[in-house]
């Protein structure tokens, strides 16, 4: 039995997330169908991670395992004919034996895209979040600096799926400005339910003075949701980078 990691990438608008799930249309079911006939088997896909019901990704790894016979090299190509428009594979590798696509992750980056201007622009529709008010970038970028280190992130973090702890490591965390559009860039060994949206949003309290940067450390110790920002909504938020060890690794970092 093959054990095949892909890389992919997808604009996740039209669909309810990654996960499969019982009534919704999903990346994962998309993926395993368009798979599974490709393979002449029932397929079941291991993503990085979930993501959100309109949450994006530029860079995904998922594995599966297939007895086919078709060269790896030659499954981006020929699954892509099976996927639609909003899905690509861009590139494949035969994984080792015990290599899981979300145990085996070292890291992560989220990007969260901001659209920063008093006029709307329609080619950003439902690829970043519109918003209207002037913010302050050094103060952004102050709160985003107090969220690096090892914390227990459970003040940022929406009732969900249920974790053996809330504490994570954030490497980095950087606040980077293209004319009207703002990237909230985010690296950690892992991340909660909401946690990288509910960083976000506090990230725009701190520039709207509805708290100081200095705070956020005294607030995650609180660990008291109500006390930070908002969850931003999930249409500018980007899965953008993954880390694995070996070949996977060398693939995601092409």
């Amino acid at each position: 039995m093959r054990n095949i990691a892909l890389r992919l990438k997808y604009v996740g608008t039209a669909y309810h997330g990654w996960q499969v799930q019982k009534t919704e249309v999903t990346v994962a079911e998309t993926l395993e169908n368009a798979l599974s006939r490709l393979c002449g088997h029932p397929v079941k896909v291991t993503g990085c991670g979930r993501t959100d019901a309109g949450v994006h990704a530029r860079s995904y790894c998922a594995n599966f395992r297939t007895t086919c016979s078709i060269p790896t090299q030659r499954f981006p190509l020929a699954v892509n004919a099976q996927l639609p428009s909003d899905i690509a594979v861009v590139d494949a590798v035969d994984a080792p034996e015990d290599f899981n696509a979300i145990l085996s992750c070292i890291k992560k980056e989220y990007t969260y895209s901001i659209y920063n201007s008093r006029i709307k622009d329609p080619f950003y529709n439902d690829r970043a979040y519109f918003y209207p008010s002037p913010l302050n970038i050094p103060v952004m970028a102050r709160a985003a600096s107090m969220f690096v280190g090892t914390h227990d992130f459970a003040a940022v973090r929406s009732v969900g799926t249920e974790t053996k702890t809330t504490v994570r490591t954030v490497f980095y965390y950087e606040v980077a400005q293209n004319g009207p559009t703002i990237d909230l860039r985010v690296c950690a060994d892992g991340f909660l339910y909401n946690m990288a949206r509910a960083m976000a949003g506090t990230l725009i309290y701190a520039s709207e003075g509805k708290l100081r940067p200095e705070e956020i450390p005294q607030l995650l110790e609180k660990r008291d949701r109500r006390l930070t920002g908002p969850t931003v909504p999930p249409q500018g938020l980007y899965l953008t980078r993954v880390w694995y060890d070996g070949a996977v690794g060398a693939m995601m970092a092409k």
